[in-house]
This record gives structure tokens, C-alpha cells and sequence, in this order.
């Protein structure tokens, strides 16, 4: 493309306006342009003049700014390709999970604020809405989840919660840790235990504090089951976690008060030396400060005489007995009934009655009876149940430990004495550690539970039961982050086969089509 000069286009321009008659015919041929490009050239002439007078950005400013705009319009989209959005839809979700978590409206309406515009930000109660809204889909989609589990589950750990004097029935189920029951309740009597668990028809064990109430609705369910000839007979262990706890609670006010009475006799010491140096009778002193050392003497010596009572009694609930033998019955009763000997006085007395009930020792009975299930060979059994302790000899209640090689080595010896008896001997060994892994003995699985409840009841004024299904369904698709458990959620360790198991998709479902996919792959024993 030919381009024509500027000096060219001033010529053109001058013929045009102040030539004479004929001059733009002859600078057009002497140029060498036609007399059209002459006329065209003038009047871009004449603009230019007039734009550079008029003032204004000259061209190199105006160059600059295309392209600076040209650069913020690449930083503008490459910042959108990064941008997570978060319009309504984001906002639901972020609100029910915060819900779930135990935060109150005005806490999640203050983290949305760090994110969001003023006039973006949802007002309280619009995100009372939102969350009002997830909690009815919630109790929707746990009527099909719960029937699910209901098929599934056969231990549970049971126990109630007060929020703010409203009671609330929690059961969970220990291995997998799935909270299967939430249920609001006028009281926690035989009768509303009794509506809760009347759904569970194949609940056969259940680990539960010694609340009256509870164990009432428990022996009404035994007798409808006995009376209906059908379901597995329903057995209740009571929990040992209460029996520990308050056994250390009697054991530290034991130990408190006799060292209010140590304190007593140094004090009536330090009277009689302050008498001694005064000149005065001392006599009374005297008498009152021997007084005083021989009922801290006796009261260290029960303290003392009652903790080595406890201490026999808590083995007695263990797995194993301090010799390393596997626990009974027989065995544990009548170290209990020593251990109760001595644990005389007002203070034990709760601890007495729980030590002495025939349902602390429940789970030995059951660990018996599942373990000749698992094999019936009485010699082998007893072999392997000592391989798995030694195996597992650091945790608590396993008997002794020994350390370093000896250790090694007993494990080795032990695992050639399980291969003389039956070469095949690892299925068996996988069946009784199963067994052995799998004892509940306590709920504190429901405690555990209370405490989440708790960090929501610190929070709020009161709890809805749409809210108490929206914690529940949440808690039991969360997956877990760490133990042995960590990667999936509870009910996928429960063993229920779900479409998914996000929560907030699931909360989405319909209960129709959730009911139509959800299946139970395994039972959870």
C-alpha cells in the first residue's frame, strides 16, 4: 500500500483553499494524485488543524491510556477465571452449614459480612429462612435414612440431654459412630424411651447409664418383643464410663476431706508450739492435737484402703484380669464383691449400688458367648484371645506388658503356638480380634455427642427438632478427618450405600428418590 506524504497532502490542501483558478488541476499532476484525493487531503488537513486547537490528551497520551485499560481489562478477566462465585445458592449453603456447626444467625451473618458487600449481605432474617427451610428438608430425607439405619444398627449407646430443661434422646451407634437418633421428648420416662426405640426392631445390645427411665422403656421393649414373639433378645449393660466417673468423684472427696483433717492437726501443732512458748498449761493442747492426728491418720488410712478397693474394682470391668487371663463373670463378680467390702461409707454408696449391679458386667457375658461363636475350639480360642492381647498389650486394661524384645519375642512365641494348633489359624484370628476389638462397654460415645450439642446449646436460646435433623444429617455425612475412622463418613462406615453423601446434595434429593437408591450394604454389629 502506497502512502502518501504529509507534504503531499499541505500542497494538496493549499491549492485547494488558496489557489487560484487551475491550481488543484495542476498540483494534482505534478503530484501525481487524481483532483478527488487533492479535495479529501484539504479536509483532513482542516480537521487536524481544528482538533490541535481545540486542545485536549495529545495522541501519545491517549495511546497510553488504551493501553493501560487494554492491561486491566486482561488482569479483570484473569481475576474472573480465579473468582469463586458466590451468589444465593452459595450463600444457602453457607448458612445451613454454619447452622449445623452450632453458629447463631447474627455469628454467620458476620462471616458473610467478611466476603460480601453491605448491600449483598442476606439480612438475619433471611438467613432464619434459608436455614428453617434446610432443617424441614432435613427431617425429610433422615425419615428415609433413619428407616435405613434402623435395619442396620444392632448396638447402641443411649442417653438424654437437657437444653435449656427441653430433653433430648440420643442414641449413637458406637462403631460407626453415627447419631441415629435425636429426638426432642416431653420427659425422659419409660414411655418416651419406649416411642424412641419401638422403630429399632433389631437392636440386641444397648450400653446405657442407670437412668430409671431409660431402663424402663428398655424392659417395655423386651416385654412387646417377648409377647410378639419376634426380634433378638434385647440385652442392657450399664455403662461403666458413669461408674468410673463417679467412682473418681468419691475418690477425691475422699482424699479432700482427709487432707482437710491433715490440715486440722498441723493447725492444732502450730496452737500447742504457740502455747509451749507463751509459759501456758499446754495439756488441752496437747490432747486436742492427738486428737487431731489420729483422725488424720485413720481417715488417710480409708483413703488409702478405699482407692485399693477402687482400683481392684475398675480392674474387675476390664477386658482382662491383672494376670493377663481373659475376664468372667464368675471372676469379676467376686472381686467386686471384695472391692465393695471396703468401700464402705456414704460417699460410695451410688458407686456400691452400679458395682453391684448385674448389668456392669453384661459385656463380659456377651465378649464370652461372641467369642466361642467366633471359635468353638475352647484351646485355640484361648490362644488366640492371648496372641490379640499381647498384640494390644499397651492399652489400657490389657494385663501386663512386656517391654522391649521380650515383648517381640512373646508375640512370636505366641503366633507359633496359634500355627501348632491350627495351621489355617489367621481366619480364626481375624474373627476373635473382631470380637475383641468390637466390645462396648460404656456410651461415652453419647457423651461425646452431648458435647457437640452442648457447644450449640452455648449458642442459642433454644433448639428446634428441624435443627437438631439438620446437625444430625451433617454430623453423619462429614467425613472424618483423623483416627481410624478418618476419609468417610458415619454412615458409610454404618454401611448404608447412599447416591451420595454430601450433605447439602442430599438435602436436595428428594426423600422419594433417596428412598428408591439408599441400600444397606453390611450390617453393623
Amino acid at each position: 500500500m502506497t502512502t502518501v506524504a504529509v507534504t503531499t497532502w499541505i500542497g494538496n490542501a493549499a491549492a485547494v483553499l488558496s489557489g487560484p483558478w487551475g491550481a488543484v488541476t495542476a498540483h494534482a499532476a505534478q503530484v501525481g494524485c487524481s483532483r478527488q484525493a487533492a479535495y479529501e487531503h484539504a479536509q483532513r488537513v482542516v480537521h487536524a488543524v481544528a482538533e490541535a486547537q481545540a486542545g485536549g490528551p495529545s495522541r501519545a497520551q491517549l495511546q497510553a491510556d488504551a493501553q493501560r485499560l487494554a492491561d486491566e481489562n486482561d488482569q479483570l478477566w484473569r481475576a474472573l477465571d480465579e473468582a469463586v462465585f458466590f451468589g444465593s445458592p452459595q450463600q444457602q449453603r453457607f448458612a445451613a452449614t454454619a447452622a449445623a456447626l452450632g453458629l447463631s444467625l447474627t455469628q454467620t451473618r458476620a462471616l458473610l459480612a467478611c466476603v460480601l458487600p453491605a448491600a449483598g449481605c442476606p439480612s438475619r432474617a433471611r438467613l432464619g429462612r434459608w436455614v428453617q427451610q434446610a432443617a424441614r428438608r432435613a427431617g425429610a430425607v433422615l425419615a428415609v435414612l433413619d428407616a435405613a439405619c434402623q435395619t442396620a444398627v444392632r448396638t447402641l449407646c443411649l442417653d438424654e440431654i437437657f437444653f435449656h430443661r427441653r430433653t433430648i434422646l440420643v442414641g449413637v451407634e458406637p462403631h460407626s459412630l453415627a447419631w441415629v437418633l435425636g429426638q426432642q421428648a416431653p420427659d425422659r420416662s419409660g414411655a418416651s424411651w419406649h416411642q424412641a426405640l419401638s422403630a429399632w426392631p433389631q437392636l440386641a445390645y444397648v450400653a446405657a447409664d442407670g437412668g430409671s427411665g431409660l431402663h424402663l422403656g428398655l424392659e417395655q421393649i423386651r416385654t412387646d418383643r417377648a409377647q410378639a414373639g419376634s426380634g433378638p433378645d434385647l440385652e442392657v449393660a450399664l455403662d461403666v464410663f458413669h461408674t468410673q466417673r463417679d467412682g473418681a468423684k468419691a475418690l477425691r472427696a475422699e482424699w479432700a476431706a482427709a487432707e482437710r483433717l491433715w490440715e486440722e492437726a498441723e493447725a492444732a501443732d502450730r496452737e500447742l508450739v504457740r502455747t509451749s512458748r507463751r509459759g501456758q498449761d499446754r495439756r488441752a493442747d496437747k490432747q486436742r492435737s492427738l486428737r487431731a492426728w489420729a483422725k488424720a491418720e485413720e481417715a488417710f488410712q480409708a483413703a488409702q484402703r478405699r482407692e485399693a478397693a477402687w482400683q481392684r474394682a475398675q480392674q474387675a470391668l476390664q477386658l482382662f484380669r491383672p494376670d493377663g487371663r481373659l475376664n468372667d463373670r464368675a471372676s469379676a463378680a467376686a472381686v467386686i464383691a471384695r472391692a465393695v467390702a471396703d468401700l464402705d461409707g456414704c460417699r460410695w454408696a451410688k458407686v456400691r449400688r452400679m458395682l453391684q449391679d448385674p448389668r456392669s458386667l453384661t459385656f463380659v457375658d456377651r465378649l464370652q458367648r461372641d467369642l466361642a461363636t467366633a471359635e468353638p475350639r475352647a484351646d485355640l480360642r484361648e490362644a488366640l484371645v492371648e496372641l490379640w492381647r499381647l498384640r494390644h498389650a499397651s492399652r489400657p486394661g490389657c494385663g501386663p506388658l512386656a517391654a522391649g524384645v521380650c515383648g517381640r519375642v512373646t508375640v512370636s512365641l505366641q503366633g507359633l503356638i496359634c500355627q501348632r494348633l491350627d495351621t489355617a489359624w489367621q481366619g480364626s484370628y481375624r474373627r476373635v480380634a473382631r470380637v475383641l476389638e468390637r466390645v462396648v462397654r460404656a456410651s461415652s460415645v453419647v457423651e461425646c455427642m452431648n458435647s457437640v450439642l452442648r457447644m450449640h446449646q452455648a449458642r442459642h436460646r433454644g433448639v428446634s427438632q428441624g435443627l437438631l435433623d439438620l446437625k444430625r444429617l451433617y454430623w453423619n455425612c462429614r467425613a472424618f478427618a483423623e483416627g481410624k475412622r478418618r476419609g468417610q463418613c458415619p454412615y458409610a462406615h454404618l454401611g448404608l450405600s447412599l447416591p451420595t453423601f454430601d450433605w447439602w446434595q442430599l438435602l436436595h434429593t428428594e426423600a422419594q428418590q433417596v428412598k428408591e437408591k439408599v441400600s444397606t450394604v453390611k450390617q453393623a454389629a
